[in-house]
C-alpha cells in the first residue's frame, strides 16, 4: 500500500521537536539568567506572559490562514519566523528584550500544531489518526529531553547566547527538507494509488456535511457547542503542560538543589516517561476502534485513564526522595500528553478538513490563554508562598473537568457541519 505518510509523520515529529527546544530553553536557561540580571519570580513570569500572549495571537491567526494556504507553506512560513525570533534571543540582555524576542518567538511557534494537525487531516484516515497525532505530539517531549542535555553543554563551554545560535539552526535544516518533502497525498508523486485510496477511504466530517457547506466562517464556528468543547478543554489542560515545561527545571532545582549541570537527568526522565504516554494515548483510542469502539467512547475512555494518572501530582511537593518526585511528576505529564494526543484528534473527529486549522486555533487561543493566567498565577505564588503545592493542586484535578466539559458540549463526538 504504501507508507510514505509515515515520512510526513516523522517530518512532523521532528518539527515539534524542535520547536520544544526552542521553547523549553528559556525555562533551563532561568537559573542562570535569574543569577546574571537579578530576576524576580514576577519579572520571570512577565516574560513567559507575553510568550503566551503572542501564542494566543499567532494561534488564532495561523489556524485561518493555513485552512487558505495549505499546510505546506504555511508550516515553511512559521518555522521562519520562529527561526529569526528565537536565533534574537542572542542579542538581548534585559527583561524588556527577553519579552520582545519572545513575543515574536511564540507568534511564530503557535502555527506548529495548526499546521501539522492539518497535515495529519491530509494524510492519515480516522483509523490511524489518534496514532499520527500521538506520534507528532511526542516530539514535545524528545524536545524536552534534547534542551536540557544539549543547552547546559553549549552553556559551560560558550555562553548562554550560543545556545539560542547553536539550537536555532536545527529548524533551518528542517525548512530546507520540508519543502522537498511535503506535498498533499493527491499531487504528490511518490504516493502509490493503493495509499492515495487508504489515505481517503474516509473524509472525516466532511462525509457528513451537507452540500454545500464548504465555507467556513467565524460566526459559524464559534456557534458550535462543539467548537467551546473543544476550546475549554485546552483552555483547562494547556496550562499545565506550560507550567511545567517552564517551571519544572525551576522546581528541581529549588526544591532538590539541582543546578543547570545536574537538573538534565531527572526532566530526561520525566519526558521519556511523558513519550510514552504521548504515543500510548494515541495508539490506545486508535485500537479501541479497531475493537470496535465508537470514536466517541474510545476517544473518552482513553482520555478519562489519562486524567487519573495526573492526579497524584498534587503530592508532588511533598515527596523528600527527588525520584519519587520524578516518577510523580513524569506519570502526570504522560497523563497529559495522553489527554492531549487523544484531544488533538477532536477538531478532526467532528469538523470538516477545511475548518480543521480554524478550530485547533481556536482552542489553541483558549489554551494559550489559560496559560497566560499560568504564568501569572505561577509568579504570584512563588514570590508570595513560595511552594509549588498550590500549582500542582490546579494540575492534579483541571482534566477531569475538562472531560466533563467536552462531554457535555460534544456527548458523542457526532460529526459537525460547520
Amino acid at each position: 500500500m504504501g507508507r510514505y505518510r509515515w515520512l510526513i509523520c516523522a517530518m512532523l515529529f521532528a518539527a515539534t521537536s524542535i520547536n520544544y527546544v526552542d521553547r523549553q530553553i528559556i525555562g533551563v536557561l532561568k537559573p542562570t539568567l535569574q543569577l546574571e540580571f537579578g530576576w524576580t519570580e514576577s519579572s520571570y513570569g512577565d516574560v513567559v506572559f507575553w510568550f503566551q500572549a503572542a501564542y494566543a495571537l499567532g494561534y488564532l491567526g495561523f489556524g485561518r490562514v493555513i485552512d487558505k494556504i495549505g499546510a505546506r507553506l504555511g508550516y515553511a512560513a512559521v518555522v521562519a519566523l520562529w527561526t529569526a525570533a528565537h536565533i534574537a534571543h542572542a542579542l538581548v540582555s534585559s527583561v524588556g528584550g527577553f519579552i520582545a524576542v519572545r513575543f515574536a518567538l511564540g507568534l511564530g511557534e503557535s502555527g506548529n500544531f495548526p499546521a501539522g494537525l492539518k497535515a495529519i487531516a491530509e494524510w492519515f484516515p480516522k483509523q490511524e489518526r489518534a496514532l499520527a497525532t500521538g506520534i507528532f505530539v511526542a516530539g514535545s517531549n524528545v524536545g524536552a529531553i534534547m534542551t536540557p542535555l544539549i543547552v547546559p553543554f553549549i552553556t559551560y563551554r560558550w555562553g548562554w547566547r550560543a545556545a539560542f545560535i547553536v539550537t536555532g539552526s536545527f529548524s533551518l535544516i528542517w525548512l530546507i527538507l520540508w519543502l522537498k518533502v511535503y506535498r498533499r497525498p493527491q499531487e504528490h508523486s511518490k504516493v502509490s494509488v493503493g495509499e492515495l485510496a487508504f489515505v481517503n477511504s474516509d473524509s472525516s466530517a466532511d462525509a457528513d456535511a451537507p452540500r454545500g457547506a464548504t465555507k467556513k466562517t467565524w460566526r459559524t464556528l464559534l456557534l458550535t457547542p462543539e467548537t467551546w468543547g473543544y476550546a475549554l478543554a485546552r483552555f483547562l489542560i494547556d496550562p499545565i503542560w506550560w507550567m511545567f515545561l517552564f517551571w519544572l527545571p525551576d522546581f528541581f532545582a529549588k526544591r532538590y538543589h539541582l543546578d543547570l549541570e545536574h537538573f538534565g537527568p531527572p526532566l530526561v526522565v520525566v519526558y521519556l516517561v511523558s513519550d510514552v504516554g504521548s504515543i500510548s494515548g494515541g495508539w490506545l483510542s486508535s485500537r479501541l476502534i479497531r475493537l470496535g469502539f465508537t470514536v466517541n467512547r474510545a476517544r473518552k475512555l482513553t482520555m478519562l485513564l489519562a486524567s487519573v494518572l495526573v492526579v497524584p501530582v498534587m503530592f508532588a511537593m511533598h515527596a523528600d526522595n527527588l525520584w519519587l518526585a520524578v516518577a510523580i511528576v513524569g506519570i502526570a505529564t504522560a497523563g497529559h500528553q495522553a489527554f492531549s494526543a487523544t484531544l488533538y484528534t477532536f477538531p478532526s473527529d467532528v469538523f470538516p478538513k477545511q475548518a480543521v486549522g480554524t478550530v485547533v486555533g481556536i482552542g489553541g487561543t483558549a489554551g494559550a490563554i489559560g496559560g497566560m493566567l499560568m504564568a501569572k498565577y505561577a509568579g504570584w505564588v512563588l514570590d508570595g508562598i513560595g511552594s509549588y503545592t498550590p500549582i500542582f493542586i490546579v494540575a492534579g484535578t483541571v482534566y477531569i473537568l475538562a472531560l466533563i466539559i467536552l462531554h457535555v458540549l460534544s456527548p458523542r463526538f457526532k460529526s459537525v457541519a460547520a
